[in-house]
C-alpha cells in the first residue's frame, strides 16, 4: 500500500518538487499508520497535518502562478479547491466514523490518484509554462481539455 514518490512526478520548481515529495511522505506514513491499526489519534494527526499542508502548498503554487502570470491559474485554483473539499469529506469521514478501513480504502483511492494525475496533468503543464516550453499550452493537459 506504500504511495512513494516517482521522479516522473517532478515538475521543473523546485520548491513545488519538494512539496510534492512531502506530500507523497506524508500520505504514506497516513495509510501506514491506518494499515498498522495505530491509533485514531495518530491517523487524526496526520490527517490534520495533510489537510493544513495541502492547502500551504495550494497557496504556494498559485502564488507562484500569479506572479509569473500563469493564464490556466483560475482553472488551477478551481482544481484545487475540488479537492480541498473532496479531502474536506475523508476528514469529516475520520471525525464521525473513526480510522476505519473504508476510511484507508478511500483516502489511498481518491486522494493518491487525484494527486498523481494533478501532477502529471495540471501540475506539468505549469512547469513546462515556467520553463518557457516552447509549443506547450498551458491548458493543453487539463482535464477539460480531454
Amino acid at each position: 500500500m506504500a504511495i512513494t514518490w516517482d521522479p516522473s512526478l517532478a515538475i521543473g520548481v523546485d520548491e513545488i518538487d519538494r512539496q510534492h515529495v512531502e506530500l507523497f511522505d506524508r500520505l504514506d506514513r497516513l495509510l501506514e499508520a491506518a494499515r498498522a491499526g495505530k491509533t485514531a489519534d495518530e491517523v487524526g494527526r496526520l490527517l490534520g497535518f495533510l489537510g493544513e499542508y495541502v492547502v500551504e502548498h495550494f497557496g504556494a503554487e498559485e502564488a507562484l502562478m500569479r506572479a509569473r502570470g500563469y493564464p490556466g491559474l483560475a482553472e488551477h485554483r478551481a482544481e484545487h479547491e475540488r479537492f480541498v473539499a473532496e479531502f474536506s469529506a475523508l476528514l469529516q469521514e475520520y471525525l464521525a466514523d473513526g480510522a476505519t478501513l473504508l476510511l484507508v480504502v478511500r483516502v489511498n483511492a481518491r486522494v493518491t490518484a487525484w494527486l498523481r494525475e494533478h501532477i502529471y496533468r495540471t501540475d506539468k503543464a505549469v512547469g513546462a509554462f515556467l520553463a518557457g516550453a516552447p509549443g506547450v499550452h498551458p491548458l493543453a493537459t487539463s482535464p477539460r481539455a480531454r
